[in-house]
């Protein structure tokens, strides 16, 4: 019987409508709601490799923090665009990483990002490394 392929631990693309509450005054996505995108496709990935946020604070007693997130706003999306959401690991460390995010329309790269996650203690807040089974999904 063949298995179904792995997700890519390095890549992911998710798909986001956006809605009348994403956007401001003007009729653009407000800046901000870009890093809430981001994290729901971060959110995909973890899930895609067979992981969840609830899962790694479990049983793993682990939990991400942003430590550092810097984006480029290059254009704008608007009330019901679609936009794909791309993410891929640009550094692996033993408790952190690093991902590059993009948002793009139709091709159209609307925002680049790049953000860092440390992988904390859920208890008290301190770097931990991250488990071993994560750590061996996350490598390409």
């Amino acid at each position: 019987m063949m298995k179904a392929p792995r997700p890519s631990a390095a890549h992911l693309r998710l798909a986001v409508r956006i809605n009348y509450e994403d956007t401001d005054v003007g009729g653009a996505v407000y800046y901000g709601n870009y890093l809430g995108y981001m994290e729901r496709a971060r959110n995909a990935w973890l899930r895609q490799l067979g992981f969840s946020l609830t899962r790694l604070r479990q049983q793993y007693c682990m939990v991400f923090a942003v430590t550092e997130a810097s984006l480029k706003y290059l254009s704008a999306a608007r009330l019901d665009d679609e936009i794909e959401l791309s993410m891929e690991i640009v550094r692996l460390k033993h408790a952190s990483l690093v991902c590059a995010q993009r948002a793009r329309r139709d091709g159209e790269l609307l925002v680049d990002g790049e953000i860092k996650l440390a992988t904390l203690n859920s208890d008290t807040y301190t770097p931990r490394h991250m488990p071993k089974e994560l750590a061996e999904a996350l490598r390409p």
